[in-house]
């Protein structure tokens, strides 16, 4: 559960820096695709926000799920 909360507040803080991009800086004639829409910067920034936390998740789930390779205790012949 506490994950979840990490990932919305990630997903929120970018969804509002995407806005806050879109509104300072923008595209000035319109057709950027990304920043020519507060829609689609909003997203841009939510999903961006959302990868960001993602990357600094615990190792601990990746520690105990990594399995040995059969053969690493074998003598070399």
């Amino acid at each position: 559960m506490k994950q979840w909360m990490i990932w919305s507040a990630g997903i929120a803080v970018g969804a509002v820096g995407g806005f806050l991009y879109w509104y300072n800086i923008g595209c000035v004639t319109g057709t950027c695709i990304i920043t020519g829409s507060p829609v689609n910067s909003t997203l841009y920034g939510g999903l961006l926000g959302g990868l960001l936390v993602n990357s600094f998740g615990s190792k601990t789930s990746k520690e105990n799920t990594e399995s040995k390779h059969p053969d690493e205790n074998m003598p070399i012949l």
